[in-house]
């Protein structure tokens, strides 16, 4: 089976089965268990801070973890992601969570996972291909300050019951709570954010996830141990077992079958769910599916990168969508590829997808065996990770980049996204942004394309042509943005000419708008009883012309293949000196 054809198509499983069809060995699988095992514990702390920012309890995200951590690099087609719950989602699901509960969370995965299988089977893999650098850095960069600003709650212990739905009126709100804030709790949020940022200069092999979350327990144990009140994950959450008994923290128990429209609504109880509820959904679970189609695939593109291997795009879109149409019904959330956890993948050593499915086992014996320490993990170490998260998430030295070096077009495209992500939406962003990105690429193509008068150059016209004649050249695609100015520049320059050719070589394509424009432009100058020659059209051009059914008119229109050919119909030159001249041209091409 070809490379290109693993591109164009969705093939289930497709990474496994070419790491296998290249040869697997026990050396391998080494590798794959040391990368796994690594990548499960960073993944344990940040899977329970993700549920908890998303607005459910922790164990949701230890449940997306392990299912999806396992489904996705089993069915899907990049090599070393690690899927789970991520933090660019967040911004999505935390609304959801608060109007609709962990029932709205479930169904709206659901109809993502339909949606990405969808996107799989009408082959749009490349669909980050699309997406200008500077939209992805917008609206990524403005989703971790919305991140970040949502963990300064439990990051300082202000006393807040629920945060407001409006930007604005969150950064109001935690300002007004700012003399709540609570010094045992800042102080292990800050020690843990601290640990965070030191333990990488040290160059050890153990990942910082955990020494700083050791840090963090180890110092909220000793305050609590002298009378502090440090909000811890079982302090903040309970849980019910069927059997009646209750306790704090996360259940020790396994992910189990449920039915998602049964789960518990915002206040608890379940939602009476009809079409209208679930249409409202829509939206959301468009956003859902369209953001991690584009994180998938830019994380698979990065690790292409750092290893010079290629993934199958429409393989790891149906591998992601049959992951969110499969975790729901187990109690998991949206889940995507984390560029973060696949890079530490890769690192520890990773061979293939195997890596993953291990990395989802280890997280699924954290939920059976640790449980009861998971519950000391103060909610402002998860705080602290989550800044974290979102720092490396804004890329701003890639921020700072474009804003210093790139044009001032793609400056504004990376401002509107940031702000809109922020302040409105993230799929208005991402439109907004791909809309405007476009406008201005169109705006600077359509500036390309120009119309200059060569009747005096010798290089292109090597004789003197009849003073009535005159010769221009079309450079650049002539398309609805730029035709009609560039036929209104050429009218101006032409106007005391009674014959003209056209010389085209360099006009690549020519759509609609530019079709029209021409043919009113010869219907014109033929009116004015003008003589045209069009010379040397290029392939799509053309068939363009042929397709309209432009034809030749003897002695008033006339088309060649080359613009020597032009010249020798204006007249009055020497057939023998032009055919050498574009001879000697065609030679110098050659």
């Amino acid at each position: 089976m070809g490379q290109s054809r693993y591109l164009s198509n969705a093939f289930l499983s497709s990474a496994l089965l070419e790491c296998f069809a290249k040869g697997y060995s026990r050396k391998n699988f080494k590798q794959d268990a040391l990368a796994g095992i690594t990548v499960g514990i960073i993944a344990i702390p940040l899977a329970m801070a993700l549920a908890i920012a998303s607005g459910v309890p922790p164990q949701y995200g230890l449940y997306t973890a392990i299912i999806a951590g396992v489904l996705i690099p089993l069915t899907g087609g990049s090599r070393y992601s690690v899927s789970g719950p991520t933090a660019a989602f967040v911004v999505i699901l935390y609304p959801v969570a608060q109007e609709f509960g962990l029932s709205g969370l479930l169904i709206a995965s659901l109809l993502a996972g339909v949606m990405l299988v969808c996107m799989a089977q009408a082959r749009l893999g490349r669909l980050i291909e699309y997406i200008p650098e500077s939209v992805t850095l917008g609206f990524t960069s403005g989703i971790a300050v919305v991140i970040a600003t949502l963990q300064i709650k439990d990051f300082l212990g202000l006393h807040i019951e629920e945060m407001p739905s409006s930007y604005i009126d969150k950064i109001e709100l935690l300002a007004n709570s700012l003399p709540s804030i609570s010094a045992p709790d800042a102080l292990v949020g800050g020690i843990t954010l601290l640990v965070l940022i030191i333990w990488p200069r040290l160059k050890l092999s153990v990942p910082g996830h955990l020494p700083a979350v050791l840090v963090g327990v180890g110092i909220a144990l000793i305050i609590n141990a002298y009378g502090g009140d440090i909000d811890t994950i079982g302090s903040r959450f309970t849980y019910m077992l069927d059997d009646g008994s209750s306790g704090q923290g996360v259940p020790p128990v396994l992910p189990e079958f449920t039915l998602p429209w049964l789960q518990p609504g915002p206040d608890g109880v379940p939602i009476d769910w009809n079409m209208e509820r679930i249409l409202s959904l829509l939206p959301a679970a468009f956003s859902i599916a369209m953001l991690g189609a584009i994180e998938s695939l830019l994380c698979a593109v990065v690790l292409d990168g750092m290893t010079r291997t290629r993934h199958h795009s429409n393989g790891e879109l149906l591998g992601q969508g049959l992951g969110n149409l499969i975790t729901p019904w187990f109690g998991g959330i949206t889940a995507t590829a984390a560029l973060a956890r696949s890079t530490a993948n890769l690192k520890a050593g990773a061979k293939s997808p195997i890596a993953s499915i291990i990395h989802g086992l280890v997280v699924l014996a954290s939920l059976l065996l640790l449980t009861p320490a998971l519950s000391y993990i103060p909610m402002a170490t998860m705080a602290a990770l989550l800044l974290m998260v979102a720092w490396n998430m804004s890329e701003a030295h890639k921020v700072i980049e474009l804003l210093k070096r790139a044009p001032q077009g793609d400056i504004l495209v990376l401002l509107a996204c940031f702000s809109l992500t922020v302040i409105v939406d993230m799929v208005v962003a991402i439109s907004v942004g791909v809309v405007l990105a476009s406008l201005l690429f169109m705006r600077d193509i359509a500036l390309m394309t120009k119309v200059n008068e060569i009747t005096q150059n010798r290089k292109h016209v090597p004789v003197a042509l009849p003073q009535k004649w005159g010769v221009y050249k079309l450079n650049g695609p002539l398309f609805f943005a730029a035709a009609e100015r560039a036929f209104d520049a050429l009218e101006d320059e032409c106007s005391s000419k009674s014959c003209l050719i056209l010389y085209m070589d360099a006009v690549p394509i020519i759509d609609a708008g530019g079709l029209s424009a021409l043919t009113n432009f010869i219907e014109d100058k033929l009116e004015q009883g003008v003589q045209l020659i069009i010379a040397d059209l290029q392939f799509q051009p053309l068939k363009t012309l042929a397709r309209a059914q432009l034809q030749p008119i003897a002695g008033r229109l006339e088309f060649t293949s080359t613009l020597a050919e032009a010249v020798v119909l204006a007249g009055e030159v020497n057939p023998t000196a032009i055919k050498m001249t574009s001879d000697r041209e065609n030679t110098t091409c050659a």
